[in-house]
């Protein structure tokens, strides 16, 4: 009983707030409010994953089953809101959400049971230490708890590369060629791994990962992301 009055007390001294239009949540909020869960760019890539915009895009560069994205990315739109957030806001609160809220759809469309293993995109240790935590993993952390898929963490960085940004495509394929590898076969060998990232841009990265996932023996390697533009 303690315990619940001081956070109610926390509540009213430091109320929470949406991280999109910043009004206060209710205790059965988390992060965003339902006014803007229901105003999310959701797309119906899980609806077709084996044809959109995005498995055209990285046609011919690694063997993806499906390829999906929770939201579509608009330049200073909600999407990019929250990954800015995400990712440089030391907010990784909102990719566990993000990843909650996606599980539910795909749940729901019958991916429950599609996939053996969760992977999130590995940061560099060097990265990690100055970001504290890896929003791809976050965001994976939320997929899992509500589809009931463990996380491996059998995908490893071994080289620091410099940020993709500014990058043509031809330069992100060359940038994250050769960066990845995995570290634990026997975890990944002929399993169905849904490899999860932020964002797809180029598509270079997650190629790059999926191709290295591939190569150690696994048996499928779908890919998803948390926002993608077409």
């Amino acid at each position: 009983m303690r315990f619940t009055f001081f956070e109610d007390f926390l509540s009213l001294v430091f109320p929470k707030t949406c991280c999109v239009c910043k009004r206060s949540l209710f205790v059965f909020e988390n992060q965003l409010c339902k006014v803007c869960i229901g105003s999310l760019p959701i797309t119906n890539y899980h609806q077709r994953p084996q044809n959109n915009e995005l498995s055209l895009k990285i046609l011919g560069l690694t063997k993806p089953n499906l390829v999906i994205s929770f939201l579509q990315f608009t330049k200073k739109g909600t999407s990019q809101k929250l990954l800015h957030q995400l990712k440089y806001r030391n907010k990784p609160e909102i990719g566990v959400e993000l990843g909650r809220i996606y599980g539910h759809i795909l749940s729901e469309w019958g991916f429950g049971s599609h996939w053996d293993y969760i992977i999130p995109v590995p940061l560099h240790p060097i990265k990690l230490k100055r970001r504290g935590y890896n929003q791809s993993e976050q965001f994976a952390l939320g997929l899992s708890e509500i589809l009931g898929v463990p996380i491996s963490r059998s995908l490893q960085r071994d080289q620091f590369t410099d940020t993709q940004t500014q990058k043509s495509r031809m330069e992100r394929l060359e940038n994250v060629a050769n960066v990845f590898s995995v570290r634990y076969f026997d975890e990944i060998k002929g399993k169905r791994i849904l490899l999860v990232d932020d964002v797809m841009t180029t598509g270079a990265t997650l190629t790059s990962c999926a191709n290295s996932l591939l190569m150690a023996g696994a048996g499928t390697v779908d890919l998803a992301v948390i926002a993608a533009g077409k």
